[in-house]
């Protein structure tokens, strides 16, 4: 498989598939989406059931902002009643996890650092650890020179695993000469990846096999007598197809190895022996094309250990598996088969030489991409979603074909239920050659019908990559950043897309390239501005890898786009063939010839000798150690439209990242850069940003405060000639923006006086009672229902831990203990003046884009507690912010209040006039 098209699996752990229910774009800040809303998200992945189905051992990935990378940990749950306890923490990737045949240990692999004693010798990073399920700390078991890159037990004492041969003299005295050449293609000198038997008890080491090429997979017989090992045998395999892989049969106990398959056109993935070791399934690649295996469907076959004989199964489903996954069970498997913008499961019995099917059955059977099964068969754990609920995983039991009792063991991103969802749509329209083709359409948050919007065509890679019933959330496809800016976005399942079957994925070899797939995406977007969605002279297109390259290609042709993001994208196909990891695989075949059979057509398709044509202000994306589109393509792009100059063009180069990006730094500054692109030219709402301003400096909080309502210089509206509050949309409430001010308050005292030039300090010295009575009196002015904020609201609203806010800390200059507090309130006596430490609110700036200023200082603010006493919330002047303090309340001198506004009917407001 071509990398260009693994970059879009990579992707689908993070494909959250949706489910919950449509809400409307809220008005409040917390429940908008942001970048690291997408970048943080938790991703569950490589469950492992318990042998005696109780439990099970997975994988949550997700980025650590610290690290600037993402980070993975083993969780634990319990089969029963899903709860789930984390079994590792830390800053370190631990992946693989599998429990041992007799459930006393699971085993995994980690990078974490090894204890100071097992460092001599410098030990590779990765190595094998265990942890007891039922608590204690990981222990590593290994202190290899090499890292595994796989294993499996084989019993309770023995485990398997593959890795590269130990440094041999000539990498030694490379090292030693701190030689970093790198020889392209050295099969002399490359490691070989051999199999080797771990003794758990001893911690010795046996070597199996003693080739001479390449292990990349193996499975293991439950017996431990059988391994099936698959070699790769040519370092250019993967840039040409020549030399095919090679399978072998081995014996576990001597070494001898027998190949199988030779001459058969088959390199088998996804080994699973049957419970008994009768034999063994595996999935291949399939196409028709005599030599590459570039556009393929992914074929079942089972070897007959008895017989020594291989049966192609007849999954009497044309498509065949969608990406390879099945599980088999004792008499069977069960298969998600390749259904379009679906998976489709179905349960397969093995009897008398034949597989008989049966649909499987269940609640959430039309949305399940992804399962594993207990060594009995029984116990199914499978990822489920619905076009509006991000990914968890579930239980069930398996009886007959039906999954009964399913249960929920996963709470991933529960911050999510808060977010709006886009409402979403599978449409179908005609494509090339006539074709029926697949698109889903995400609608802006605030659509409004009659009301046209911007459209952004969001292109998937591969090409053999394909958009499932699902909502995509990556770096690389922020959806919902993008429908809440107001556009409509379109994802097309193009010619050439997997999982449609093989005829279509098929369809743009051998010269076809670009002639399907780019009329199949201008029709969707004709078929979205005929129902009078979308604004003809509002589109724009982005895409990574296969999505960058179609992407380009449309601008080449059409001017309306008014932007375009691409990323790893190629312009120019004569350089891709030489230098990309596959290029005479995937060139080859999908062009029909190479450049030095044919140069002129490799001109022909590259968009970079018709960038005169582009008018589209584009930005571009890279990464320097990019092998599956070369960072030289995206610099040519950006030269061609640099020197032609018809249009915008802007370039970002990530150092030191691959064909995806890696680092949460740089996944932030492609999303963010993207956005600030769009707002420019697609929905001219960008907002200027000068990078001399420091967010949260005096300036910025000048600029702030610039937003709120003022009359004249006081801050506050006018009602009935009476200055009130203003109340802004903060956590779900309307709440006033600041504390109430010393002239806001004036408007319903006329006793009440103050220093002049302090309308704006807020008004302190203020008794629960005046507060109340303040909110009476601006309930009734209003016609509207004010009061002051509930204990459980101002849980919601004020800081736990107030800092850099006007507290006794900030007076003193350093953290203030109690004792010091007790010392500096004679001090504040001795100072003129009812308040002396109070400043003019505003004078701190809120968090972040907050709209409500002094929650953490100034004035400790009135709230009602339930059986309608007061208490005082937030920080204040006189007080130092101590969070293990919860009894030092402000002085009488330094209380305040602030309003909130509650909604309520007509009737109500009557009753609360009365």
């Amino acid at each position: 498989m071509k990398a260009r098209q693994l970059f879009i699996f990579l992707l689908f752990p993070t494909l959250f598939l949706s489910g919950f229910p449509l809400h409307s774009f809220p008005s409040s800040a917390k429940n908008r989406w942001t970048v690291d809303d997408v970048l943080l998200q938790e991703n569950a992945s490589q469950f492992d059931i318990a042998p005696d189905g109780t439990q099970v051992v997975w994988v949550k990935r997700q980025m650590n902002k610290r690290k600037g990378t993402a980070v993975s940990n083993l969780m634990l749950t319990s089969i029963a009643d899903g709860k789930t306890i984390p079994l590792t923490r830390g800053n370190y990737n631990h992946r693989s996890p599998q429990w041992a045949p007799d459930g006393h240990v699971i085993a995994f692999l980690s990078d974490r650092p090894l204890p100071e004693e097992m460092k001599k010798g410098n030990p590779a990073k990765v190595q094998l650890w265990f942890i007891n399920p039922r608590g204690g700390e990981p222990w590593p078991v290994t202190a290899f020179k090499r890292s595994p890159r796989r294993f499996q037990w084989v019993d309770a004492s023995t485990i398997a695993f593959i890795a590269e041969e130990d440094p041999s003299l000539y990498e030694m005295n490379r090292e030693k000469q701190k030689d970093t050449s790198i020889i392209v293609e050295d099969a002399e000198h490359k490691p070989p990846v051999r199999l080797y038997l771990f003794n758990v008890k001893d911690k010795s080491v046996r070597r199996v096999t003693t080739n001479d090429d390449w292990i990349e997979t193996f499975a293991v017989s439950h017996n431990g007598r059988w391994a099936v090992t698959v070699h790769q045998v040519s370092l250019s395999w993967e840039y040409d197809q020549r030399i095919p892989p090679e399978t072998y049969l081995v014996r576990m106990d001597t070494g001898e190895r027998r190949q199988l398959y030779k001459g058969k056109r088959l390199i088998p993935r996804s080994i699973q022996w049957t419970p008994d070791d009768s034999g063994f399934y595996f999935t291949a690649p399939y196409s028709t094309d005599p030599r590459y295996l570039t556009a393929t469907i992914d074929r079942l076959y089972f070897h007959d250990m008895k017989k020594d004989a291989l049966y192609s199964v007849d999954l009497k489903w044309p498509n065949g598996l969608g990406f390879g996954r099945f599980k088999v069970i004792p008499g069977g498997f069960i298969a998600l088969l390749a259904d379009g913008n679906r998976f489709r499961p179905a349960l397969y019995r093995y009897h008398n030489g034949r597989w008989t099917r049966s649909w499987l059955k269940g609640e959430h059977v039309k949305n399940i991409f992804g399962l594993e099964v207990s060594r009995d068969g029984r116990l199914v754990v499978y990822n489920h979603s619905t076009p509006t609920r991000p990914t968890q995983w579930y239980r069930a039991y398996l009886k007959k074909n039906t999954l009964t009792r399913p249960l929920a063991i996963t709470q991933l991103n529960p911050s999510f239920k808060t977010k709006p969802m886009p409402r979403v749509e599978w449409i179908r329209f005609k494509g090339a050659r006539g074709d029926d083709v697949d698109g889903i359409l995400y609608y802006p948050l605030n659509y409004k019908k009659g009301k046209r919007y911007p459209l952004i065509l969001l292109i998937h890679g591969g090409p053999t990559g394909v958009d499932l019933d699902a909502w995509s959330l990556s770096w690389a496809r922020p959806i919902p950043l993008l429908v809440q800016e107001g556009a409509f976005v379109l994802r097309v399942n193009y010619h050439g897309s997997g999982n449609y079957g093989l005829e279509w994925a098929e369809s743009i070899g051998h010269g076809k390239y670009y002639e399907l797939e780019v009329p199949d995406l201008e029709a969707g977007i004709k078929t979205v501005i005929q129902r009078g969605l979308a604004d003809p002279e509002r589109l724009a297109t982005m895409g990574w890898s296969n999505g960058a390259i179609l992407s380009t290609e449309l601008v080449t042709r059409d001017p309306r786009f008014k932007a375009a993001s691409v990323g790893a994208g190629d312009v120019e196909w004569i350089s891709d063939w030489a230098n990309v990891d596959f290029g005479a695989s995937f060139d080859n075949y999908y062009f029909g010839a190479s450049p030095l059979e044919n140069p002129m057509l490799y001109i022909k398709k590259s968009p970079f000798f018709r960038m005169k044509n582009v008018t589209t202000p584009t930005i571009i994306f890279t990464g320097t150690e990019d092998r599956n589109v070369p960072p030289s393509q995206s610099w040519s792009h950006y030269r061609a439209l640099q020197q032609i100059g018809k249009t915008d063009v802007r370039f970002i180069l990530f150092p030191g990242e691959p064909h995806g990006l890696r680092k949460y730094v740089h996944q932030r500054r492609k999303m963010e850069e993207e956005l600030r692109w769009f707002r420019r030219y697609l929905f001219a709402s960008e907002k200027p940003v000068n990078e001399a301003l420091k967010e949260g400096s005096p300036l910025d909080r000048a600029l702030k405060r610039q937003k709120a309502a003022r009359v004249d210089h006081r801050y506050g509206v006018l009602i009935q000639k009476h200055l009130i509050p203003e109340v802004v949309p903060y956590r779900g409430l309307m709440i006033g923006r600041f504390e109430v001010t010393r002239a806001q308050y004036a408007a319903f005292d006329p006793d009440y006086s103050y220093p002049p030039g302090t309308d704006n300090y807020p008004v302190t010295g203020i008794t629960l009672e005046k507060a109340k009575a303040y909110c009476r009196w601006l309930s009734r002015i209003t016609g509207k229902h004010y009061r002051l904020p509930t204990e459980s609201e101002a849980q919601k609203i004020y800081p736990k831990h107030p800092r850099d806010e006007n507290t006794l800390d900030y007076w003193a200059g350093y953290s203030v203990n109690p004792d010091d507090a007790e010392r500096l309130k004679k001090i504040i006596k001795g100072l003129k003046g009812p308040s002396p430490l109070i400043v003019e609110v505003g004078r701190f700036a809120p968090t972040g884009d907050d709209p409500v200023y002094d929650l953490g200082g100034n004035a400790a603010e009135w709230v009602l507690t339930r059986d309608g006493n007061g208490k005082l919330y937030g920080g204040s002047a006189d007080r130092p912010a101590d969070p293990r303090d919860h009894h030092m309340e402000a002085a009488p001198a330094y209380r305040g209040f602030r309003v909130l506004l509650e909604k309520r009917t007509s009737d109500e407001t009557e009753k609360t006039r009365r």
